[in-house]
């Protein structure tokens, strides 16, 4: 059934960025929205289509919704659904509505159910949820589909078919969080979904304990961070994993660096880590942080991508509608205004968190024995 929409104010940092100033940056994120309802990174600049992928383009749509841009959001996700592949996945890129990347992105295609589950959360909106449902059940089999034995799950699928031969640690980060949404969101529904939550706790192992697993990412610093912003690792793992980063990621006075080896800081990263360290309790430095990552902000409410601050100029040029979405989730993190504002803290309830392997034979932490039942995770890879 359809409930009223919770009514809730945009969210605002005191002293920082106030409500009417997340609310324009919300509408930079509209203006370069296509008409079919897909965001792109950026409007054409300077002859240059930005490109369209799931991930982000759900992350805006949830930006929009948190600001009260209900309608566009929706569009957005309407979209989404409408050009869902038969096998639950997404292209990875379009561009100007085409297809420019055909494979399959296993984090880009379960992203969905976190902006389903946010959905619900701040409008409270059942038929929406329950018409979305089909869709998060797709996408979430077809990034299941891509699970090792082990627990991680393989980075992409080919167009040929043929999967990926390596996992990333931020991405399969990010689908742990993906899966526990889509675990509430099925609960919600009465639809619920025990292997999805086994296959959670093996993922949320095999990124928080076996580093083996996955691809080396190191110099990105979503990698650093993304463990602890989407749930596998916190507490005193979490604090010891910012501790370790901190120097090589962290320009004091200018924000968070894309890459360890150049002189380049990112609004969207800095607010990401803003997140991840408001999870870990680490509210003081978050909140400076969100502070010191506003000389990106252009006087229309959009942000800028990044500074290069050996050449002293913006780079790459733009003012991308991820980074956008980025501060606002931040904002409202930090405020703790609306009802999706937890969403990095918590899901129905449950804290995020560590997880206990469902199968610890299968990652090698418990030797394997002839009657050991089976792998109880349905994953075939």
């Amino acid at each position: 059934m359809r409930s009223e929409a919770p009514v809730h104010e945009p969210p605002s940092v005191p002293g920082v960025v106030t409500a009417e100033d997340m609310v324009a940056t919300a509408r930079s994120i509209v203006a370069q929205q296509e008409p079919s309802g897909a965001i792109p990174w950026f409007a054409p600049t300077n002859g240059v289509p930005g490109h369209v992928d799931a991930w982000n383009h759900v992350e805006a749509a949830m930006a929009l919704t948190t600001a009260g841009l209900n309608g566009p959001a929706r569009r957005a996700y309407e979209w989404l659904a409408s050009v869902q592949r038969p096998d639950g996945s997404w292209p990875a890129k379009w561009v100007l509505g085409e297809v420019t990347e055909p494979g399959g992105e296993s984090n880009h295609a379960a992203y969905v159910a976190v902006g389903v589950w946010h959905e619900l959360l701040m409008t409270g909106d059942e038929d929406f949820a329950r018409r979305m449902w089909p869709t998060v059940r797709r996408a979430i089999e077809f990034a299941l589909g891509l699970q090792t034995t082990r627990g991680e799950i393989l980075w992409i699928r080919h167009p040929d078919g043929a999967a990926a031969d390596h996992a990333l640690l931020t991405g399969c980060s990010s689908i742990y969080q993906s899966l526990r949404c889509a675990v509430a969101l099925g609960e919600r529904l009465d639809d619920p979904q025990p292997d999805w939550e086994l296959a959670a706790d093996q993922l949320g192992h095999v990124v928080a304990r076996h580093p083996e697993a996955f691809a080396d990412k190191s110099r990105w610093s979503m990698d650093w961070y993304y463990p602890v912003l989407a749930g596998p690792v916190r507490g005193a793992d979490a604090a010891r994993r910012l501790a370790e980063g901190w120097d090589v990621f962290v320009v004091e006075g200018l924000g968070c660096r894309c890459v360890s080896d150049q002189p380049w800081v990112t609004a969207a990263e800095s607010c990401e880590l803003v997140l991840a360290l408001d999870a870990a309790g680490d509210r003081d430095r978050a909140l400076e942080l969100f502070a010191t990552i506003q000389h990106l902000r252009h006087e229309d409410g959009s942000y800028w991508t990044g500074w290069q601050f050996e050449d002293r100029r913006h780079f790459p040029g733009d003012r991308s509608t991820y980074t956008a979405a980025a501060v606002i989730l931040a904002a409202d993190a930090l405020c703790g205004r609306t009802p999706g504002s937890r969403l990095f803290k918590e899901i129905a309830g449950r804290p995020l968190g560590p997880s206990e392997p469902s199968d610890p034979a299968a990652c090698g932490c418990v030797p394997a024995t002839p009657t050991r039942t089976a792998n109880p995770i349905r994953t075939r890879i």
